[in-house]
Parts: structure tokens; C-alpha cells; sequence
């Protein structure tokens, strides 16, 4: 007996983070970048796929449109996809994870990629 699988049950859930530059010129640009300041956003987008490259396809698509939409430039050279455990997602859910090996202590390294003053969150 052959018993056919879900398409959901062939996927899994992936979270794919994607970076756009904003120059000064951009229609969405932040009201007090500078001229020949750009503003970087990283998006991390949650995609059913079943493959990391498809996940990664899907996003990229998305990505390519919302670019369009808001004016600025999607940085296609660079995505990156996480397979997301817990299915489906749910409250507390990690839908990403970045490790990076540094030599700085915990301090420096926060101020050098995390908290450098030119954040904005919405």
C-alpha cells in the first residue's frame, strides 16, 4: 500500500534573512539619513519550502519585489536560510541563529555589530 504524504509534511519551515540598502535618494529612506549615507535593513522572512535553496528562491523573490516596492537595493550576493525546529511555529519559536567567532569581549563586540548608535527599530 502506498500512502501519499502531505505537501506539508514534505516541507519544512525556513527562515531566510535578506539585507537592502537604502541610499539618502531612496523613496522610503529614513527622514534624517545624509547624503552619501546608505541605511542597511536585514528582513528575516519565514518560508515553506522544501529545500534550503527553494526556501531561498522563494525569498529571494520576495525580496526582489519588496526592493522594488520601497525604492532601495536588494543585496542578492548575500541570504542566508535556517532550517526552524519547532513545526509549526510557535510562541518562542528561534526562527534564526547566527554564530560568529570574535576576539572581542562582550562589550566591544555588542557596540562593534549590535548597538552602534545607528540603529532604528520599528
Amino acid at each position: 500500500m502506498i500512502v501519499a504524504m502531505d505537501a506539508e509534511e514534505e516541507t519544512s519551515w525556513y527562515a531566510v534573512r535578506s539585507v537592502f540598502r537604502a541610499r539618502a535618494t531612496a523613496e522610503f529612506a529614513p527622514a534624517d539619513l545624509a547624503d552619501g549615507e546608505s541605511a542597511y535593513e536585514e528582513r528575516i522572512t519565514l518560508w515553506q519550502a522544501a529545500t534550503f535553496d527553494e526556501a531561498i528562491d522563494l525569498a529571494e523573490a520576495e525580496a526582489i519585489e519588496y526592493a522594488e516596492f520601497m525604492g532601495v537595493e536588494y543585496l542578492a550576493d548575500f541570504g542566508q536560510a535556517y532550517a526552524v525546529a519547532d513545526v509549526p511555529p510557535r510562541n518562542g519559536t528561534e526562527v534564526f541563529s547566527l554564530t560568529r567567532y570574535s576576539p572581542l569581549d562582550a562589550e566591544p563586540y555588542l557596540e562593534q555589530f549590535f548597538e552602534t548608535g545607528r540603529e532604528r527599530q520599528q
